[in-house]
């Protein structure tokens, strides 16, 4: 098992292109056991992928949406949070969902990141992007642009950077990370003349955490914060919101990039692209983002063991 970590796929959205996704996937993965947790009429197992068969409520045609199956997919989510758990699997890897869907089945559901923290009692999850050399961390994740100031508070970012400096330490053998912060207005607040949360909030926790030993450049403007010179020698950025790291980040990368949720008791990557519903069931879907997630859940499985 040290040699080959055993991986819990969750498909997502059954009427998407998660599923096809995960047949694809070949003897891509000679070093791990792949466990995919989902529809047996949908996943093909192989000498190289084994099924954990859970079933929908309801048929699925690909395309088209079910809100009877809402409970099927947060059911193969529960599944590999409680497999990581208990030691069955080394890491778990997260195919696309539909949060509309899951939401008008009457789930309360606002993303991976939020609802695998509820499964796993996580106080506070941090999702990070990685495409490359380029990983993006956020401050905060699924929030109205109007709510973000007020989420930027001296606590949530002293346990978010605390968390990532200590999680790039863990699982990628980083000995010393370079953060960069990103702040939050406009040209960082320009001394106060575009916004006061650079001075009054983020510059303070900043200041106290490099005292106590993190490396962090900040807070830059995020207009300039992602030139090559300025990522040069860098191990993550922090981005303020969603819109404001994610874009250059998927930019960069779409279609090879790697969603991780940092801070929870158990590894999680993701994909970065969503349902897909116009493509699914024709085969034409590019699985690259599905085998980067799983490449890196098998290496941060092995770096953090």
């Amino acid at each position: 098992m040290a040699d080959r970590p055993r991986i819990a796929i969750t498909p997502g959205e059954p009427a998407g292109i998660g599923p096809e996704l995960v047949n694809a996937l070949g003897d891509a993965f000679p070093d791990a056991r792949l466990v995919a947790i989902g529809n047996p009429d949908q996943l093909q197992a192989s000498d190289h992928l084994e099924v954990l068969p859970v079933h929908p409520a309801a048929p699925v045609t690909p395309g088209q949406l079910d809100p009877r199956n809402a409970g099927y997919v947060l059911e193969t989510l529960r599944l590999a949070v409680e497999g990581c758990q208990q030691g069955h699997f080394q890491a778990m890897v997260t195919g696309p969902v539909h949060k509309g869907v899951i939401n008008e089945a009457g789930h309360p559901f606002s993303g991976h990141t939020e609802y695998l923290a509820e499964l796993t009692d996580a106080p506070m999850p941090v999702m990070m992007l990685a495409a490359g050399s380029l990983r993006v961390a956020l401050a905060t994740t699924h929030l109205p642009l109007r709510a973000v100031a007020d989420a930027i508070t001296p606590a949530r970012l002293r346990t978010i950077l605390r968390i990532l400096d200590h999680d790039l330490r863990r699982f990628y053998a980083i000995e010393r990370p370079h953060i960069l912060v990103a702040g939050l207005n406009p040209h960082a607040g320009e001394s106060g003349h575009m916004g006061r949360e650079e001075i009054d909030t983020i510059n303070p926790v900043l200041e106290a955490l490099r005292a106590a030993g993190l490396h962090l450049t900040g807070p830059l403007p995020a207009d300039t914060l992602f030139t090559p010179a300025r990522l040069e020698g860098t191990d993550a950025v922090l981005a303020m919101y969603h819109d404001q790291g994610l874009p250059v980040l998927k930019h960069v990368g779409f279609g090879h990039a790697v969603n991780i949720t940092l801070g929870l008791p158990i590894i999680r990557t993701s994909v970065d692209h969503g349902t897909a519903l116009d493509l699914a069931g024709q085969g034409v879907a590019d699985s690259g983002s599905l085998h980067a997630a799983i490449r890196e859940a098998i290496d941060m499985a092995r770096a953090g063991r």
